[in-house]
């Protein structure tokens, strides 16, 4: 379920929701590689922060950690789990822009990487070598030696037959 611009804004103080403001489109689109960096980075550690908070709350909920001011109502589980997904939420549209600039540069350097590549192609002189005086015919056949080996149709399956005659005659004994 996706959180409203107000929801935002309702569950962040202005120090914090400036950046997340960034993370919006068309915003985020004008933002460079740098940029989209940097905010990633600070909404890495923002959402890591209010982790841990939520995560200290849970424990002190259950017994296990000690209790801060505040810390056991369930409200306030409530508005950081909320502010964490918020965090959440804007490092996903970040690092999904993020790959897309990457995935463009990427392709860019590769196409520039394609036209010096068939640049160098195009100028290189071909290697046709001169047929020389005469033009030939082609290459010449070379006729085989040992000549061809050509069986007898008449023995063929000789050997086969001569083994059923023999089977016969030992039969027949």
């Amino acid at each position: 379920m996706s959180t409203s611009i107000a929801d935002e804004r309702r569950l962040l103080s202005n120090d914090e929701y400036a950046p997340v403001a960034r993370s919006h489109y068309p915003a985020l689109a004008e933002l460079d590689r740098d940029g989209l960096l940097e905010l990633a980075r600070w909404l890495r550690d923002q959402r890591g922060a209010v982790r841990r908070q939520v995560e200290q709350h849970r424990r002190a909920h259950r017994g296990k950690g000690e209790p801060r001011a505040g810390a056991t109502e369930a409200a306030a589980d409530r508005g950081l789990a909320g502010k964490k997904q918020v965090f959440a939420r804007a490092l996903k549209r970040v690092n999904s822009r993020l790959d897309q600039v990457i995935a463009t540069q990427k392709r860019a350097s590769m196409r520039a990487g394609h036209e010096t590549a068939l640049a160098r192609l195009k100028a290189a002189k071909r290697h046709h070598p001169s047929t020389g005086r005469h033009g030939r015919k082609g290459a010449v056949a070379i006729e085989n030696q040992k000549g061809a080996s050509v069986i007898d149709g008449a023995t063929i399956g000789s050997v086969s037959q001569a083994g059923r005659n023999a089977q016969a005659r030992k039969d027949n004994r």
